[in-house]
């Protein structure tokens, strides 16, 4: 894990195109605005968790557990 400091109006680069900037520091919060091309995914780590497990229990269920669709 790569550990930075970083003051308020600073930023971070990932790659060439996901910039960190911290916005605010209060107390123990911390704001982040995340610039991202619209095609990367940005999600806070326990809704990115939460999407995981859903599709992890889409995949093992039954296939008589979905409805068919008739492909008329």
């Amino acid at each position: 894990m790569l550990v930075l400091t970083r003051k308020p109006d600073q930023s971070i680069m990932i790659g060439n195109e996901i910039e960190i900037t911290v916005l605010e520091v209060r107390g123990e919060q911390v704001r982040l605005g995340i610039r991202a091309p619209r095609d990367i995914a940005v999600h806070r780590k326990e809704v990115y968790e939460q999407i995981h497990e859903e599709k992890q229990k889409s995949i093992s269920l039954p296939e008589d557990t979905l409805p068919r669709i008739d492909p008329r």
